[in-house]
């Protein structure tokens, strides 16, 4: 298996990391958009029950 450069080693680790971020970014809005539909469901039942 061939050595690689310190070039590519960097560019393989940003890739890495950019790829983890952007899953936790989307995962987090994710949370964050149930959330305020639970908020506004809740929100909405406790003022008017049923």
């Amino acid at each position: 298996m061939r050595e690689l450069s310190a070039e590519a080693r960097l560019h393989l680790y940003a890739r890495s990391l950019s790829r983890r971020t952007g899953t936790g970014f989307h995962a987090a809005a994710l949370y964050g958009a149930f959330a305020l539909i639970a908020a506004v469901l809740f929100g909405t039942l406790s003022v008017h029950p049923f």
